[in-house]
């Protein structure tokens, strides 16, 4: 049997990206362990990212389905103009595109304005996988904060943009308040996933950190079983909420069949 898509497959067809590394340095960063594993980066030069000059120079064609960009890193104030520019040679051509994101209000702006003429063939999902600064402080150490990501949706919503929002993963037992404080600004969905593999990826991602693993114990402590049926449970017929793969495994509902669906 095909295995069911996961991961940024149940988002779109296929990936974009133009610079390994990132200057977020996730803690929970599954491109970052995936490259530590693979001898491309260590848990040390991994936020000190390097642009791939071969994909900003390429042209791209039309593409089957939907582009996630980006899928391994972020777009961040230093690969701005670069991320502009392809986007543009990306969308040009005909391409619908989703924008991930943990946005900045200066990165939004600009990306708002510089591609204002292909909005009907874009949407943005912003990362928000807590309520709580601090939370966002420990595990996405040079991320935005929860104000500036609110700020960032809300300019989206209000230029006419599609919205959507990524918990995922939920970084707290509060996604309650996520939800409760983007509903106003999101045209698109609501994706709600547990932290996937956590304790392998902060093994590679934060060596020797003690504050991290016993972190990360805790947070999967607070998504058992239960606790995602309790979640499902409230929002099970709400028409924004989506779950993500590790959450449909838990409640048994169907997996869609194809990449890219969206559902």
């Amino acid at each position: 049997m095909t295995k069911p898509p996961h991961g940024t497959e149940e988002w779109a067809d296929s990936n974009v990206n133009i610079q390994d590394g990132c200057e977020h340095d996730c803690k929970y960063c599954y491109a970052k362990a995936y490259a530590i594993r693979f001898h491309r980066k260590s848990a040390r030069t991994w936020k000190k990212p390097k642009l791939r000059q071969r994909d900003l120079k390429k042209g791209y064609m039309k593409r089957k389905g939907r582009i996630m960009f980006p899928s391994s890193h972020d777009i961040t104030e230093h690969n701005l103009d670069n991320c502009v520019r392809v986007l543009k040679k990306i969308l040009q051509v005909g391409n619908e595109v989703l924008i991930v994101m943990k946005p900045s209000f200066v990165c939004t702006k600009i990306l708002c304005k510089e591609l204002v003429l292909f909005k009907s063939r874009m949407t943005f999902r912003f990362t928000i996988g807590s309520a709580d600064n601090a939370v966002l402080q420990f595990w996405e150490p040079n991320s935005p904060s929860f104000h500036e990501r609110m700020k960032a949706l809300r300019h989206a919503y209000r230029r006419g943009f599609s919205t959507s929002v990524s918990c995922e993963p939920m970084l707290d037992d509060n996604v309650y308040a996520v939800i409760d404080a983007v509903r106003p600004y999101v045209t698109d969905s609501i994706w709600l996933g547990k932290a996937n593999q956590l304790r392998q990826i902060v093994k590679l991602n934060c060596p020797n950190d003690n504050e991290a693993t016993r972190l990360a114990g805790e947070l999967i402590a607070v998504q058992k079983e239960a606790a995602i049926f309790t979640l499902y449970q409230q929002y099970r017929s709400d028409p924004l909420i989506k779950w993500k793969d590790s959450i449909k495994k838990v409640i048994g509902l169907k997996r869609p069949s194809g990449k890219g669906l969206d559902i």
